[in-house]
């Protein structure tokens, strides 16, 4: 949407056809869901016709396998987005880190020590890096709603057919009233964590680069209920759930990776908190 055209033939188009594979960094280690110029260390000097980059960048997804970043800079009190290949010189990329759960997801921190950028690699134009940046999460924020939901499914689903199964005191877990009426409200709540991210995806389809409410609300509600059914996944099948490996006949059950991966999107993308700040300020305004 921003790029100028010798950017889309020099990064997007190998992108497409998986030449080449970006990586894309707001978060650094003092810099997060405040991604304020006070707050952003990295910075990018402009002389001549470079940029010089000096900083670190964390949590980034991808960083390990990527040849380029899509990095936010400060350029002289202004947010900026460049494009930095990776194997420029000064540039270095941080071992994988080792989480609780996503570990399918790869986190790196990205140095740079004088990195040298072009001037056309600059996204846009200088200032105009936070609004790239927030269109950017806006879109990540209907995916990882979506994404919710189909933990949350996944877990509902897995301890439905455990609970069919299972007896306790001469019943079935799923003949108890207590459960019975908790996986009814799950079930309500994964139908709505699932009209709220299918909303927001109709809307910017429809164009609307900052479908706000809806895409706060996906986010923050899919992922609080991913993260709501795989606890009680976890507590439905009860030791089991808390097993990775059963050592007794190497079994396992999914529940417990559901729990430990739905964490970290009540967390990533803005973590829900602001989420519930979006949507208020979409109630009573910027000021109110």
């Amino acid at each position: 949407m921003y790029g100028s055209d010798l950017l889309k033939q020099q990064y997007l188009k190998p992108m497409t056809t998986g030449e080449r594979i970006g990586c894309f960094a707001t978060t650094e280690p003092t810099a997060s869901t405040d991604l304020s110029i006070g707050a952003l260390k990295t910075m990018a000097t402009k002389k001549g016709d470079k940029y010089v980059v000096s900083g670190q960048k964390r949590f980034i997804t991808n960083a390990r396998v990527a040849n380029f970043v899509t990095a936010l800079v400060n350029t002289d009190g202004k947010l900026s987005m460049l494009v930095i290949d990776l194997d420029s010189k000064g540039c270095r990329v941080g071992e994988p880190d080792k989480k609780i759960g996503n570990a399918g997801q790869l986190t790196s921190d990205i140095y740079f020590d004088n990195v040298e950028v072009p001037v056309e690699n600059l996204i846009w134009e200088e200032g105009r890096g936070l609004h790239i940046a927030l269109g950017t999460l806006t879109y990540g924020r209907v995916g990882i709603g979506a994404s919710g939901v189909g933990m949350a499914q996944s877990a509902f689903d897995e301890s439905v057919e455990y609970m069919k199964n299972r007896e306790a005191f001469g019943k079935k877990i799923g003949q108890f009233q207590y459960w019975r009426f908790k996986i009814a409200e799950r079930a309500i709540q994964i139908e709505n964590a699932r009209n709220l991210y299918c909303k927001a995806a109709l809307r910017m389809d429809q164009g609307v680069e900052f479908p706000e409410p809806e895409a706060a609300a996906a986010k923050y509600y899919g992922t609080e209920c991913a993260a709501d059914m795989a606890r009680d996944g976890v507590q439905i099948f009860g030791g089991y759930g808390f097993m990775r490996l059963l050592e007794h006949d190497q079994s396992a059950y999914k529940v417990e990776e559901i729990y430990r991966d739905s964490k970290i999107t009540e967390i990533y993308e803005g973590t829900n908190e602001i989420q519930k700040l979006i949507i208020a300020r979409q109630v009573f305004g910027k000021e109110g």
